[in-house]
Order: C-alpha cells, then structure tokens, then sequence
C-alpha cells in the first residue's frame, strides 16, 4: 500500500494550488511560499487543509499509480451497473470492457476499475490523515478546531465506508507511516465497520447542524451527515436498534424535509435543497482536466446519450427497473427519458438521434447544451450536476427497515408513506399509502427504495446487505459467499508483500 503514504508534500501543492470550486467554501486563496516546514501554524492554515481533504471527493478519473494511464471510477459503476437497474451501455462490449465483465460477475483483481477505487480512496485518507496530525496542535479557537476535526473525520469515515461496502475488511490507517511500514495487513469487516463508526460519532460532536452553518459554507460536512453516514453504516451491519436511535435523531432534528417535487432535486436549482443531506460539490469550470480534475463531474457526459446528444451513453436503464415503478409513478418520468421524450434542449429522443438501440436513458444526471462551458478545452470534464450522496428519503427509508426489525410497524409504514406521499404530489389517484404488514411490508420498503433512490448508486449495495444476491442477481452469475465483495486489486496485494489476503473466490 506504499501510494497512501507519499501524500505528505502533495497536500500543500494541492493547498497552494487550490482552484475556484462550485460553492463559496471552496474559493480559498492561493498559499503561496508555503511549505510544510511553516505551515500549520493558524487558522486559516487549518482551515485550507480542510478544504484539501475534500478535493479528492471530486476525482472521477485517476491516474493510476504504478500503472500509467487513466481509470475512471463512480458510485454508479458498481451500484447500478451491477445490479439489475442499469446495463452497461457505451459504444459496445469492447467500451470500458472491464466494466462490462463485473457486470456478468465475472471481473477479475486485475482490473483498472478497482484500482482506481483503491488508490483514490486511501489517497482520500492519506490527505485526511495529514490533517488530523497537524491540526491539533495548532493554537486556535477550540470549537473551530473541533468542527473542522469532524468534517476531516466524516470524510476519512466515507473513504473507508466505500471500501468496506466494496472490499469488506482493508487496511485500517490512522496515522502517517514509516517506510518500514508501508506493507500493512487488512482488518476484519468487524474492525473496519468498528472504526468508520468511531470516526463518526466522534465528528458528530464537534459538527454544527445543517442550520447553523452560512449558506457561504453549503456542502461542508455537518451534523446531519455524519449521522446519516453512521445510520447507513449501523443498517449494512444490521444494527437496528442503533440505526433506530440515530435514525430518530436525524428525523426529530427538523433540519431536513422532503422536497415538494420529485423532479426538482436533480436540477440545478435543486442541489443542496431542503432534502439534500450531503452532496459532492461539482461546477463547469477547468475547460477541461482529464485525470486532474478538481471542479466538474464525468457522469453528465458518461450518462448522456450518444449520437446528437454528445455523450458516451453508460448506465442504460434495464426494463426491470422501469417496469418495478407504479403506473403512474411520476418518479418514472424524473428518472429515464423514453423514446419521444425530449432531450432538454437537445433535441428529440429516437433510436437514429442516439444512434443506438436503447429504449431509456438516465435522466437524474443529464446537463442541458446551454449548461455546458463555453470556453476553450475538451468540455467533458466540467459536468455541473452535483452527486447526492445522501438524500433525506434515503435516510427515512433506512429508518423504516430499521423500524420493521425493531417492531416498530407504525414508523415503518409512516416513514414509507411519507416518501410515496410527495412523490404523488396531491394525485390521490396513484400511489396508495402502503397498508400490509409483516414480509409484505419489508417488500414494500425495498420496492419504494429501489424507485425512490434509482440510478443514483445505491441499488448492488442494498441487493448485498438485505442477503438477496442469489434471488435477484443468480441468473446473471452472481455466487452466495463470492459476489458480496470485489477483489482487492492484485497490485495492492503485489505491493503489500502478500501480506493482504485476497477474497474469498478470487
């Protein structure tokens, strides 16, 4: 694992060298002459390493390491291309072939794919790790230090949630490292989860809540966050009665609601709404960066539509997800374009505009010509759609499953019916409020999970930790006991001297 340890010197290249990024918060001015010999010294030094620890959130595409090349990475690769939401899509096989063989359970630890997951995420934690070294011997106010402490948690805490949800048990670092020990050994999936979940109670009590913090101040890392992380974390462990308590704090907070219409949250105007828990912050701003970008996200031009439409065509809605939705579901319609839809400004969606035979597209994460930079670069890298890692509904529905396995029934299904609720908006004549109880219930909870949330990363993770790998994914090569996880990149396991293990079935 030597690539998590040569950050040290990095950091303050990335600190001094920081871009303007989508929110206020990110528009900190250039440290110039700095070096790690005098830094650490302030506030405000404390303040930009922060900052720093959130640029590698944005990082889609990375350069590999040991390798060369690029890998581009996404919560959606794995979260819906290897479900049963989204097929593949691209030009064709031969287009991100590495992809397409996960997709069949049939990927290997040699993948570009993984490594790039790999490497981002303990470069994520080396940058946090640096910070929390050197943060808290800085002479400053007390109750900033502990709020900017939680945000270095929360984010160290997502890295290793990302791992764990992918490799299970990893390599738990916590500190800067010797050269002698560089080659470290991976944790249980017990002590991983034991650690991600110490990180966030820790940042919980030095965060402020969502409404304590200047709208200057819009994507940082507050209370609500780290709680729903650590709900999330206490559901994949089944924990209930621990996501219960968290899960009722969040809920009796006050500070987040569900925003009136469904199709708002994935607009412009719709980041960082009332329903938005956390977000990773996006802009269309470099002209392009290829492998070094800081400011825009791939997805838009990943998901778009190919042909007229100027995209590469990934995450192709499958008609099993399109027939799970309701008739009448307006969430269908705020999802996927259809053949006939129009395409923004773009044009009309036909099969000879697309020049492919998909049926659907995704539309959550689809940028309009007119959003697009005009400037000079390859414009691809400067997608402007923000990543909603955790929505609200999200942490409802998380607090009905946890409400099922408590017995808590009234919850579950108020918690349920609160989503199906606005996503009705007033049309009495779809979406009935949810009734059944027992099995018919938890059925239910997963059905509006998988409509409500769709497209958006979560649906592989949640197949896995409700234990229906087998029933839902067999068909297409999923095996019980190997495809829970992916294999830990045969690089890491080169460099770590043999002293990580691989999976099981790999």
């Amino acid at each position: 694992m030597k690539q998590i340890i040569t950050y040290s010197s990095i950091i303050f290249a990335v600190i001094i060298s920081l871009v303007s990024c989508k929110k206020d918060f990110l528009d900190i001015n250039p440290l110039v002459g700095s070096t790690e010999a005098n830094f650490y010294q302030n506030e405000d030094d404390a303040l930009s390493a922060t900052i720093a620890c959130y640029n590698n959130l944005q990082q889609e595409v990375t350069p590999l390491q040991g390798l060369g090349g690029l890998a581009p990475h996404f919560r959606w690769y794995f979260g819906d291309v290897v479900s049963d939401d989204t097929d593949k899509g691209g030009s064709g096989d031969g287009d991100e072939p590495d992809l397409l063989k996960f997709e069949s359970f049939q990927g290997t630890s040699d993948s570009k794919l993984l490594l790039a997951e790999w490497q981002t995420a303990y470069k994520g934690i080396a940058y946090c790790n640096i910070a929390l070294e050197n943060i808290p011997g800085i002479a400053m106010d007390s109750d900033t230090k502990d709020m900017l402490l939680g945000e270095i948690r929360f984010i160290r805490a997502y890295w290793y949630f990302n791992l764990t949800t992918m490799f299970g048990g990893v390599p738990l670092i916590d500190g800067l490292l010797a050269p002698s020990e560089y080659q470290q050994v991976k944790s249980t999936a017990e002590e991983t989860w034991a650690f991600i979940e110490a990180d966030l109670s820790q940042a919980m009590l030095g965060l402020p809540k969502r409404s304590e913090r200047p709208l200057s101040e819009t994507g940082r890392a507050n209370w609500g966050a780290a709680a729903s992380l650590l709900l999330k974390s206490y559901v994949y462990q089944e924990k209930w009665s621990e996501a219960m308590e968290v899960a009722d704090d969040i809920y009796n907070s006050g500070e987040y609601f569900l925003d009136l219409n469904y199709a708002n949250i994935f607009s412009s105007l719709g980041e960082n709404g009332s329903g938005s828990v956390w977000e990773i912050q996006y802009m269309s701003g470099s002209g392009g960066n290829w492998g070094n970008q800081l400011e825009g996200t791939f997805t838009n031009v990943f998901q778009r539509a190919r042909g007229q439409f100027g995209g590469y065509g990934f995450n192709i809605p499958t008609q099993n997800f399109v027939d799970e939705f309701e008739e009448g579901d307006p969430r269908l319609g705020a999802s996927l374009y259809q053949v006939g839809d129009l395409m923004g400004d773009r044009g009309p969606f036909t099969l000879e505009a697309t020049g492919m035979p998909h049926l659907y597209y995704c539309k959550k994460y689809f940028n309009t010509a007119a959003e697009e930079l005009d400037a000079l670069g390859d414009p691809n890298p400067n997608g402007l759609t923000n990543d909603r890692v955790i929505r609200y509904a999200d942490v409802l529905l998380l607090r009905a499953e946890a409400a099922y396995h408590t017995g808590a029934t009234g919850i579950a299904l108020e918690m349920v019916n609160e989503v199906r609720s606005r996503a009705r908006g007033g049309n009495l004549d779809i979406l009935p409020d949810v009734t059944a109880g027992g099995p018919y219930l938890l059925e239910a909870i997963y059905h509006e999970r998988r409509v409500e949330l769709g497209l958006e990363g979560h649906r592989f993770f949640d197949i896995v930790r409700q234990n229906r790998g087998q029933q839902i994914l067999g068909d297409e090569g999923f095996i019980s006991g190997t495809h829970e996880l992916f294999p830990i990149p045969l690089a890491e396991i080169s460099l770590s001297g043999g002293l990580l293990i691989q999976n099981p079935g790999y």
